[in-house]
Order: C-alpha cells, then sequence, then structure tokens
C-alpha cells in the first residue's frame, strides 16, 4: 500500500462512524471546517500550507482491492458498507485560503460541503496533510524573516519524523521562503532547489583534511562547499587557504565553507578573516548546527559574517511548538448550523468566511469572522478550489505560492516580522456570527 494515497490512513472510528451513518441513511450536505484553535505564544502567525497535496488526494481517492478486502475479513462491517466503500469517490466542495496565506487562530482555512459520509471519511487525511505542513512553514516563515534576507536552507529530513515528514517539510519550508533544501527527493518531487556539503565522515575517513577538501573537489568542482570543524574550525579555514591555488590550476573555485560547532559567531569571525587574508573573500560562510529563528537573529544581531543559514532538526519537528491545535469540526447538518459547546472547545456554528481588513501601510489591522453569507468590506480569504469532487481551477505552482507567501509576509508589522513572543493580530467574531450562536444554543437547549 502506498500510504501517501491509502484510504486507511485513517482513525478507526472513521469507518465505524461511517457504517453508522449508511445505516441510518444519514447522507444529506454536511459543512466542515478545518482551523486551529488557539494561537502558541510562540507564533504570531500561521502560514496556511498543504492544500495542493489535499487536492490531489480528493481527487484521486479510492479504496484498492486489498484494502477492501482488509474492510471485508475484518469482521467489524457488513458487506452493504465493504459495497459502499467500494464505490467511494469524493465529490464534494472545497473553499480554503490560498497556499502561503497568512492566518491566525479560529479561522477556517478549508471548508468541506459534502454529503455527511465524505465529509467525515476524509477528516484525518485532510488533517495530517493541512497540519504538518502548516506546521512547518509557520516555523520556517520566522527563519526567513530572522535572517534579514539572507538565503535559508532546510536540513531537517534525518531528524524528521518519518520519510513523508522530512518530504513534505522541505515542500513547507521553500513555500515559506527557504532557498532550498538537503532533501533529495524534493527537487524531482517538488521542484525544489537542492543543496548540500559534506559530511564529518568524509574528512575522518581520509588520512588528511586537506586530502578530503581536494578529493570532494575533484569529485564536485561546482560544488565545493567545505565543512571546517571536524578536527580543528581555524586549522580548517587555514587548509582551505593553502589548497585554493592548487584547485584553481585545475579550474576549480571554492564557493563556501560550513560552520557545524561551537560560538558561531566568534568562529565566523575568525574564519572570514583567515578567508579574506587568504584572498578568498568571495568564499561564502554557512553556518549550520541546531539552529532556529532565535540563533539565527542572534547571529544577524552579532553582525556575524555568515552568508547562509542552514535549518535541520528544530525546523522539521518544529521543536519550540510540536503541534497546533489543528481540528475538522461540522458547523452545520441537513442545512441546519450545529456547534460544538464542549468546556474550553467551542466552536461558531455554520459555513464561514474570514474579511481581512488592512491599514493605510498595507499592513494587516485585522481579521473578521462571519457567516458565509454575510458579505463584508474587507477581502475575502476563503475560495472555492473545488467543485463536486474536481479542482476549479489549475492549482498554482509552489514557485507562485513562494510568491504569494513572501507578499502575505510583508503584510505583517513590525513587531510580529522581529517575531516578538505574544504579538499577533485580533480576530473579530462579527454580530451575525454571534446572533446565530445564540439562536442554535437556543434551539439545542428546547431539543
Amino acid at each position: 500500500m502506498d500510504i501517501r494515497s491509502s484510504v486507511l490512513v485513517t482513525d478507526f472510528y472513521q469507518l465505524t462512524m461511517l457504517q453508522g451513518y449508511l445505516e441510518q441513511g444519514m447522507e444529506e450536505t454536511a459543512v466542515f471546517e478545518c482551523f486551529v484553535r488557539t494561537m502558541p505564544p510562540e507564533r504570531g502567525f500561521f502560514i496556511a500550507a498543504g492544500l495542493a497535496q489535499l487536492l490531489e488526494f480528493l481527487e484521486n481517492v479510492r479504496f484498492t482491492p486489498d484494502e477492501l478486502e482488509w474492510v471485508a475479513n475484518s469482521g467489524r462491517f457488513s458487506r452493504s458498507f465493504v459495497e459502499y466503500l467500494e464505490r467511494f469517490r469524493f465529490a464534494g466542495d472545497l473553499h480554503a485560503m490560498p497556499e502561503g496565506t497568512v492566518f491566525f487562530a479560529n479561522e477556517p482555512i478549508v471548508r468541506v460541503t459534502a454529503p455527511l459520509p465524505q465529509a467525515q471519511l476524509i477528516e484525518t487525511r485532510l488533517i495530517t496533510l493541512l497540519h504538518y505542513q502548516t506546521l512547518i512553514a509557520s516555523k520556517a516563515a520566522r527563519c526567513v524573516l530572522a535572517a534579514a534576507g539572507k538565503p535559508v536552507i532546510d536540513f531537517g529530513l534525518r531528524r524528521s519524523h518519518g520519510a513523508e515528514a522530512g518530504l513534505l517539510a522541505a515542500r513547507a519550508s521553500y513555500l515559506a521562503g527557504f532557498a532550498g533544501s538537503a532533501t533529495v527527493l524534493a527537487e524531482p518531487f517538488f521542484e525544489v532547489p537542492v543543496f548540500g556539503t559534506m559530511g564529518h565522515s568524509f574528512v575522518q575517513a581520509h588520512r588528511a583534511e586537506r586530502h578530503a577538501f581536494e578529493h570532494f573537489a575533484d569529485a564536485q568542482p561546482d560544488n565545493v562547499v567545505l565543512l571546517l570543524d571536524t578536527y580543528d574550525t581555524q586549522k580548517g579555514a587555514q587548509t582551505v587557504v593553502g589548497l585554493a591555488p592548487r584547485l584553481r590550476e585545475k579550474g576549480i573555485t571554492i564557493k563556501g565553507v560550513r560552520l557545524d560547532s561551537g560560538d558561531l559567531v566568534d568562529q565566523a569571525r575568525r574564519v572570514r578573516r583567515i578567508l579574506d587574508d587568504g584572498g578568498l573573500e568571495d568564499v561564502q560562510i554557512t553556518a549550520s548546527g541546531n539552529l532556529d529563528e532565535d540563533a539565527i537573529q542572534h547571529l544577524v544581531a552579532a553582525q556575524a559574517p555568515v552568508d547562509l543559514f542552514a535549518v535541520g532538526t528544530r525546523l522539521a519537528t518544529s521543536a519550540d511548538v510540536p503541534y497546533l491545535d489543528c481540528v475538522y469540526k461540522l458547523q452545520e447538518y441537513s442545512g441546519k448550523p450545529s456547534r460544538k459547546k464542549s468546556e474550553g472547545k467551542e466552536t461558531w456554528p455554520g459555513a464561514k468566511q474570514v474579511y481581512r481588513h488592512y491599514d493605510q501601510r498595507g499592513r494587516i489591522e485585522h481579521d473578521v469572522v462571519t457567516m458565509a453569507a454575510d458579505t463584508q468590506e474587507g477581502k475575502a480569504l476563503l475560495r472555492p478550489v473545488m467543485d463536486s469532487g474536481k479542482r476549479s481551477e489549475k492549482s498554482p505552482s509552489l514557485n507562485q505560492i513562494r510568491e504569494h507567501a513572501m507578499v502575505e509576509l510583508a503584510t505583517l508589522s513590525d513587531e510580529i516580522r522581529r517575531c516578538r513572543q505574544g504579538a499577533t493580530i485580533p480576530v473579530q467574531i462579527s454580530f451575525a456570527l454571534r446572533d446565530l450562536a445564540r439562536v442554535v444554543d437556543a434551539r439545542d437547549e428546547v431539543g
């Protein structure tokens, strides 16, 4: 089975609920919405991501013969249920915020309108695709802002939570403004530029560091980026200076060096001085090693002579905020608005729209969440993207999404762009939506 497309990559209760709906003939239209409940103090904004993979999944979702056989042989479901699954196709509508859009807590990023069984069954895969990429894109955007115009690349695959996560992290971080990734499959899959240097093992496997550097240059003459800190960073830099003329005779130019440990501010300054004194002013310095937006901000504030930042573990795991309270909730069924009223987990009822308001400088001033039918001033963020199970229009390229994300980041206030903890944008709930909630509450109390 391909886990990226298998319908069985789901929670068991999706299947049990589905059989219950079908047995009771509950197949009328439902509206579900996906949103993040709360804004962690370490985040002032989110970046919507993962929609392209969701649309691809919904257009092609099928139960394979092997999957149907498992359901039938599990002994938990009826024959008529298996026959329904054999015919299953998603035929609903989707409204969504375009990928790369800045959004905030309690704002739906996707609205699904479909027969109840269809809308229910897709819940788990929808969340896995939207939640993880949004999590990583939101973290990556903060690194991009902290880097103040210098390139940032993704080094996170080996510490990611599985192969799919690592691949999608490369996509999400590029979408949010990274220059590229070390994840090779990201280039053939998503056309994300691939970056790479060398590992410590390559140096250790050679009798001398200079031999390792020269052999690597011979093997990769157009990508000579040398790792300096296997033994002694400054001696490594001196070795590079001594090797440069020999490589130049071969027509090979040293492109850069990488620092991966120690006091990166101090090491970058010392290495820069050694390189400059050796006539290698054009050789760039890449910094890596447990970097995140805070570490990057520190390096930038200290004016460390770093030209490029490589972010790995703390990006691919979103270490400071490892998950978002991302949910997918029923908001309407059979024409009747619905809301959840659990303590601390209340939802606003009905199909909704988000309107964005800007100040005179083009910065986001506030958002308004209201009923989908309540047309207001401002920019409507949710757009139709799927009609009866088919895309409404061709999805934008990843580079187009990336350009949109850069425009979106420019609309954030200076305080948010500086990644100040607790800085965010107010989200208002409209009077019309509050009135609807009171009507639904009164109806539910009577019922």
